[in-house]
């Protein structure tokens, strides 16, 4: 584990970005709210942001961090029939936020996955990144849009 003892604590703040792509049968049904399992977004939701407040238990040598805030934004993209999520994570603390931020988004799309996978078992989980940080002695990075 890193010794961040003598780093001062400062506002940080990360996003993460993923995608769960599914047949048209699955994303209708979660698209209306006709899942056999349920509300998968409210589900993948709290589902996130349980995960990033255990983020330490879950990444070896992660930091415990107190967060101040998770949130987990759907986008519901109809033409690719993909569910876009993007979470947020923000804490004043001596090291970012980063792997609370891509934990939350990588447990939301697992919890799609499996509320899903009923209608399609070959959904897919795809490109799980850090897109923005903030906070810190490298101060702001985004990644640039490709």
């Amino acid at each position: 584990m890193i010794d961040i003892q003598g780093k001062s604590a400062t506002d940080r703040e990360a996003t993460a970005v993923g995608r769960v792509r599914m047949n048209g049968a699955a994303f209708e049904a979660l698209s209306e709210g006709r899942l056999p399992k349920g509300d998968a977004l409210a589900m993948a939701r709290t589902a996130g942001i349980m995960a990033a407040k255990k983020t330490p238990g879950i990444i070896p040598l992660c930091h415990v961090i107190t967060l101040s805030y998770v949130g987990i934004e759907f986008e519901l993209a109809a033409e690719r029939r993909e569910v876009v999520i993007r979470g947020t994570a923000r804490a004043q603390a001596a090291t970012g936020v980063e792997m609370e931020a891509l934990t939350a988004v990588a447990v939301a799309a697992l919890t799609i996955h499996d509320m899903c996978k009923a209608l399609d078992p070959a959904g897919r989980i795809a490109g799980i990144e850090l897109v923005r940080k903030s906070g810190g002695k490298t101060g702001l990075w985004q990644r640039e849009e490709s």
